[in-house]
C-alpha cells in the first residue's frame, strides 16, 4: 500500500507540473515554440537593463532551430529565428527608435544599405506599455516579420537586415552585455 502512495505522489507531481518554461522579471517564456512549420527552442532568456540605475526595460527570449552559444553563428545562420520582447515598464516610441538606431550604428558596417529598412522598422514602433509584446521572426528568403502586441506590422526583407537587427543584442557592441550573455544561454 505504501508503494502505491509513493507512485501516486510521483504521478501527481508529474501531472501537476506546468510545461517547462523559463522566467525572468516575472515573465514566463516557453522552452519551445512552433513557427513557420518549425519547432524553435529557447536559446536564452534575459532582462534588458538601461541607465546607470539598471532599470529593467523588457524581458527578451531568443528562439532558434539549433541552440548555440556562438553569437556570430546565430547572427549569420540561415535558420528560422525569433526574438520575443515583453516590456516590464512603459517605454516611449522615441526611446525605442533611438535605441534601435544606436544598436544598428554600433554593430553594422553598412548602414547605407539598411537605412530605408531601419526607417520602416522605426515607423512601426508605438509607445510600449508594461506587459506589451514585440516579436521579430526571421524566415530565410522572406525576411523579418515584425509583430507588436500580436498584430503583424509587416515584413522587412533581407538576410542582411535580419543579421543587423539581431546584432543589436548579440553583436560586438550589444545594447546590454548581460542580456547578450543570457540570450546565448550562458
Amino acid at each position: 500500500m505504501r508503494d502505491v502512495g509513493v507512485i501516486g505522489f510521483v504521478l501527481f507531481l508529474a501531472l501537476a507540473s506546468p510545461a517547462q518554461a523559463a522566467q525572468r522579471a516575472g515573465v514566463d517564456m516557453p522552452d519551445a515554440v512552433k513557427v513557420a512549420e518549425k519547432t524553435l527552442v529557447l536559446n536564452g532568456i534575459g532582462v534588458r537593463q538601461a541607465t546607470i540605475f539598471n532599470v529593467k526595460v523588457y524581458v527578451a527570449g531568443l528562439y532558434v532551430e539549433s541552440k548555440s552559444t556562438n553569437p556570430e553563428e546565430l547572427i549569420r545562420s540561415a535558420q528560422v529565428k525569433r526574438l520575443d520582447l515583453v516590456f516590464v515598464r512603459d517605454v516611449d516610441r522615441d526611446d525605442i527608435t533611438s535605441a534601435w538606431l544606436k544598436g544598428f550604428k554600433n554593430n553594422s558596417t553598412d548602414l547605407g544599405k539598411l537605412k530605408d529598412r531601419i526607417g520602416q522598422l522605426n515607423a512601426w514602433m508605438p509607445d510600449m506599455k508594461k506587459k506589451d509584446t514585440m516579436s521579430f521572426l526571421y524566415v530565410p528568403d522572406k525576411g523579418v516579420l515584425v509583430t507588436v502586441n500580436g498584430v503583424a506590422k509587416g515584413t522587412i526583407p533581407g538576410a542582411d537586415f535580419a543579421s543587423a537587427l539581431l546584432s543589436i543584442w548579440l553583436g560586438r557592441d550589444p545594447a546590454d552585455d548581460d542580456l547578450k550573455s543570457s540570450l546565448l544561454g550562458r
